[in-house]
């Protein structure tokens, strides 16, 4: 009967562990595994991932290409053989907002444009930031409308009027 004072491992399951610097009989003394001298050898001897000994790293030799720009945009494409598979009780308009909302769309963007790979046979008012002409004419065919949307962009500053000055 298996009790819990009686379990042990299986034969060959565990490992004696490596007792480093145990002296000469060990099998692991005097150098501990560490080899002769050197910086390797020495307590804290190890240097950083990429030095290579004092000469220009790899990741400094090799050029810089490109740039992160921080003001992309990005635009989710749909096209009109996706938006026929939609129900147009459920989706009154179809916008970005609406897409991302009923996870249509996955991930982060700040337009919507619609292609017109695809056909359409249901009616749709859909209002987007770009819209190919023969997606148009597919959607208008199938009883729907379309409104292109101003595409979002930086807003201008307010310009200060001449001549005012502060006064104390």
């Amino acid at each position: 009967m298996l009790q819990l004072n009686t379990i042990k491992a299986h034969p060959g399951a565990t490992h004696k562990k490596k007792r480093l610097g145990r002296g000469a009989g060990s099998g692991h003394g005097i150098t501990s595994g560490k080899g002769e001298k050197g910086q390797l050898a020495r307590s804290g001897g190890s240097v950083r991932p990429g030095f290579e000994g004092g000469q220009m790293p790899l990741y400094r030799r090799l050029p810089k290409r490109g740039f992160k720009n921080i003001g992309r945009r990005s635009n989710a494409v749909i096209n009109l053989g996706e938006l026929n598979r939609l129900d147009p009780k459920v989706f009154k308009e179809v916008t970005l907002e609406a897409l991302v909302a009923a996870n249509v769309i996955k991930g982060r963007f700040d337009r919507l444009t619609v292609l017109a790979t695809g056909n359409i046979e249901k009616a749709f008012v859909v209002k987007a930031h770009r819209v190919s002409s023969t997606a148009q004419e597919k959607i208008k065919k199938a009883g729907g409308s379309v409104e292109v949307l101003p595409i979002p962009g930086p807003q201008p500053r307010a310009k200060k009027a001449k001549g005012s000055k502060k006064s104390k």
